[in-house]
């Protein structure tokens, strides 16, 4: 094999070389006196990512699923009443591990291709008046079928039914990618993992918490031990872990962390915006080809589910797109399985990688039997890129 294997996968993603280089030390002591003021500055930076002015921000040695189960169980009470959605494979998890926990799950199901239903949500918020409803969840980006909902108009639905449920987001594939702002949305408890817009291998959830979560983790009795709120604190208040943390993906995540926040998080988001809009123009492209999400407004720019055509197998197209052209694309997950592959585009991409992505892609749909005209998506993508990446990137400073 010449070169090497192309990921376009919705995470892990790209890990960018200084971050590489910045976990390729030797192992280190994680009670050092100097490693607490690195873990302070670390946290505190993070909550600038998150948008947080107030609350925390934990770093768990665990992965996104891990940081669920820590936002449940230190918030919230067995046999509470939760509202959540399922509309994707993850959101269906999420749902899944709230019933396990002992929680009453009151769902709404919603249309795979679709999000959270904010007027359902706010139909039943404005019901409750009794409040028996203690939390609403809401998946920020489903990753399995490329879908963003409106985390704002949830906010603005539980102020307007003056409901004072906590508000939990799976932010897992938006967070550090797409437009996420904690503070100004209302965000109680915001989980994320280190393998996708953070740019790191998998290993490390995040858990984004507000002073009102905190709060509620004081009286909550759902038992907890290795995710307690309350270790964390006592721990991260003297620049430590409560155990042995995951020093060389930390010392990464403190350069992701300096990449994200250099370059703004604005810039960040518009990245990510304009490189998923060359990847919906390819599909546009390709006859027979179409999005998994229903309408625009349920577009993701962190990936992209793309239904294949008609009598293509779209196992057939990831299966070719990995030994034949060395790209990993995403699968489809649960029922949409080879109906669906997905390419992610988050992360350390720019516009030249992803249109490898499209040309792999497009090789493998050709291959596997889909009528649709050489080069078509690729040149849908390059003319969209040309016309807005700005050609500034690599450009000299100018002196002083």
């Amino acid at each position: 094999m010449h070169g090497f294997q192309h990921l376009y996968i919705p995470g892990p993603t790209n890990v960018p070389d200084p971050v590489r280089q910045a976990m390729n030390i030797p192992m280190e002591d994680m009670r050092a006196p100097d490693f607490s003021d690195f873990v302070t500055r670390l946290l505190d930076d993070l909550k600038s990512v998150y948008r947080l002015k107030s609350g925390r921000v934990f770093v768990f040695p665990t992965s996104g699923t891990g940081a669920w189960e820590a936002a449940i169980t230190n918030t919230l009470n067995a046999g509470d009443t939760v509202l959540m959605s399922r509309f994707g494979q993850f959101s269906l998890l999420w749902a899944d591990m709230a019933d396990r926990l002992g929680l009453n799950v009151e769902l709404c199901e919603v249309e795979w291709g679709k999000g959270v239903p904010v007027e359902d949500y706010a139909a039943k918020l404005q019901a409750d008046k009794d409040h028996r409803i203690r939390a609403v969840f809401c998946t920020h980006n489903e990753t399995a079928t490329g879908v963003t909902s409106d985390i704002a108009a949830v906010r603005r639905a539980l102020d307007e039914a003056g409901h004072p449920a906590l508000l939990f987001v799976d932010g897992v594939s938006s967070i550090a990618s797409i437009e996420f702002e904690m503070e100004d949305w209302g965000v109680d408890l915001a989980v994320s993992g280190s393998q996708k817009g953070f740019m790191l291998p998998a290993g490390l959830g995040l858990l984004g918490v507000s002073d009102k979560a905190i709060e509620a983790s004081r009286s909550a009795t759902m038992p907890r031990c290795y995710f307690s709120f309350a270790d964390m604190i006592a721990f991260n208040d003297t620049g430590y872990f409560p155990y042995t943390p995951a020093t060389q993906v930390l010392r990464g995540l403190r350069v992701s962390v300096d990449m994200m926040l250099d370059a703004g998080m604005e810039s960040v988001w518009a990245r990510h915006a304009r490189l998923a809009q060359g990847v919906r123009r390819a599909v546009e492209a390709w006859q027979g080809c179409s999005l998994v999400a229903a309408a625009p407004e349920w577009y993701s720019d962190t990936v992209s589910a793309i239904y294949t055509p008609d009598g293509v197998d779209a196992r057939d197209v990831i299966s070719t797109a990995y030994y034949k052209y060395q790209t990993s694309l995403g699968s489809g997950l649960n029922k949409l399985a080879g109906r669906v592959f997905r390419i992610g585009h988050l992360g350390s991409l720019n516009p030249v990688m992803l249109c490898a992505g499209i040309s792999a892609a497009e090789m493998a749909l050709r291959d596997a039997g889909a009528a649709i005209e050489p080069g078509s998506g690729v040149a849908a993508a390059q003319e969209h890129f040309r016309s807005t990446t700005p050609d500034t990137a690599l450009a000299p400073a100018k002196a002083a």
